[in-house]
């Protein structure tokens, strides 16, 4: 537990964190994230963080060591497709019971770590600790060690029991793994000046698949996406890379740094979402490569790239724009997307009357106010009664969140979409945009919102239940009777 202890401490007092640095000591040791309190972790807890940031690595196995409900709780949670491997949705656990809490279950997990290498043979093996054997004071690192030395093969451990703190915290945690066992440990067959690694990308709904293509087309090769549709191999091989894109920083920026400092990989921190913010996250690729040595004329394909792509975009939206133009938005989401899908949205024409701060960093909050302008529209909590008020006094036209807070748009009789990890539908890159727009029109004009608002026959002028009753008495003798009101005998 000791190395644990220090392992948090050191991701609490992160360097390349501002928010933390502008801390005075004793509250930079408090860390980033809040003190957990009973239910806390129905925002989910450290190893829910670390398995959804690591998850997506999809030849390994994940198993993890704990009660079946840690396992059956967090599995596909995500919706993280893959463009090859599936072993990564199949769910691996110990099923620890009582017998294990009081003789330990080191022995159990070693020989879980057999079966799953003898069965399915994958590339690595990770293995998430949780609360339960962390109390009793299993040590997975030890069992990780022998299995490494007994069958060969990368056993790595992810020791974040979920009582150590919050779901980011737990991401952080899952990326010092990844320091510490993974990143390194492979040397890529080939390298290229062109060679990038893009970080905290976990190609939701296919959101990476949406993006690589336009790298593709620039010659540009991801040597290793962490974690998104990754593979082990490619991970292991992310020290090789020329540059580095962090898409969030609240999940992994002790990765991009540590990337810099021990492998002199210079990064930055950009988006995926909206016109603009593609276009910038491209130019911002090409300059760091460049600069570590790519030719120039990566630049210039690069620009070529943008206005080609800028103007394709830009005309397949136009009719959504006239139609959304002065709609307004509530953004009810966290972290990178209180901003990001910020700027997508004005782009689209339309108004964010209101973004949730949620797990947001101090940079996400200047570049909202940036990009809006004020900070009169951000709130770190929106209670649901009002939020209801808001969507029930047409404050705002939808409410873009999670699948959460959806029952109360509903309830609302508001249009909604799902803008979270739980989504169906990839949102990055140019041709994700114009999918964002299309979501939110058909939302928008879809015509049950008109119906549900209507009021109900019962409420209309001259049509209580009195009149009602009067209508059936004087309804003729031989007319048919209304299907309701047929009973059926035996």
């Amino acid at each position: 537990m000791s190395a644990l202890k220090d392992k948090v401490a050191s991701v609490m007092e992160e360097p390349a964190c501002a928010k933390n640095q502008g801390k005075d000591g004793k509250e930079r040791k408090k860390g980033c994230g809040k003190a957990l309190t009973p239910g806390a972790a129905a925002g989910g807890c450290a190893f829910d963080g670390a398995k959804i940031s690591l998850q997506p690595i999809t030849d390994v196995a994940h198993l993890v060591h704990g009660p079946i409900a840690c396992e059956g709780n967090s599995w596909d949670n995500r919706n993280t497709p893959s463009s090859g491997p599936s072993l990564f949705r199949t769910g691996f656990t110990t099923d620890m019971g009582e017998l294990d809490v009081i003789y330990g279950g080191e022995k159990k997990l070693f020989r879980a770590i057999r079966e799953v290498i003898e069965k399915y043979d994958p590339p690595a093996v990770f293995v998430y600790q949780t609360c339960v054997p962390a109390m009793i004071g299993d040590d997975i690192e030890a069992v990780c060690k022998a299995a490494r030395e007994k069958f060969g093969k990368p056993v790595i451990p992810v020791n974040i029991p979920g009582f150590v703190g919050s779901k980011n915290l737990g991401a952080k945690l899952a990326g010092e793994a990844l320091l510490d066992y993974v990143i390194g440990t492979v040397e890529p067959e080939t390298t290229t000046p062109y060679d990038i690694a893009v970080i905290a990308e976990y190609n939701v709904a296919g959101d990476f698949w949406a993006v690589k293509p336009l790298l593709d087309a620039l010659g540009i090769r991801v040597l290793a996406n962490i974690s998104g549709d990754a593979r082990y191999n490619d991970i292991a091989c992310a020290h090789r890379a020329r540059a580095a894109m962090m898409v969030c920083s609240k999940a992994m920026i002790n990765v991009a740094r540590k990337l810099e400092e021990r492998y002199a990989i210079p990064y930055f921190e950009g988006s995926f979402y909206g016109i603009s913010d593609t276009s910038e996250a491209l130019r911002q690729i090409a300059k760091l490569l460049v600069n570590k040595g790519a030719p120039e004329e990566l630049l210039v394909r690069t620009e070529a790239l943008i206005a080609r792509e800028e103007a394709r975009v830009w005309a397949q939206i136009e009719p959504y724009r006239v139609a959304l133009k002065g709609k307004k938005v509530l953004l009810f989401t966290g972290g990178v997307k209180s901003w990001s899908v910020v700027s997508a949205l004005q782009e689209a024409g339309m108004e964010v009357v209101g973004t949730s701060m949620r797990k947001s960093t101090q940079e996400d909050r200047e570049r909202v106010i940036e990009i809006m302008g004020t900070d009169a529209h951000m709130f770190d909590e929106l209670p649901p009664r009002e939020m209801y008020r808001m969507l029930k006094a047409s404050e705002a036209d939808i409410m873009l969140s999670g699948p959460r807070s959806q029952f109360v748009a509903l309830k609302a009789k508001t249009p909604w979409l799902d803008v979270n990890q739980e989504r169906h539908h990839a949102y990055a890159g140019y041709a994700g945009f114009v999918t964002l727009v299309q979501e939110i029109h058909k939302s928008i004009s879809n015509p049950v919102w008109e119906q549900v608002k209507r009021p109900a026959p019962w409420e209309r002028d001259g049509k209580d239940e009195g009149i009602r009753m009067k209508d059936e008495e004087n309804r003729p003798q031989d007319a048919a009777p209304h299907p309701s009101s047929l009973i059926l005998h035996p």
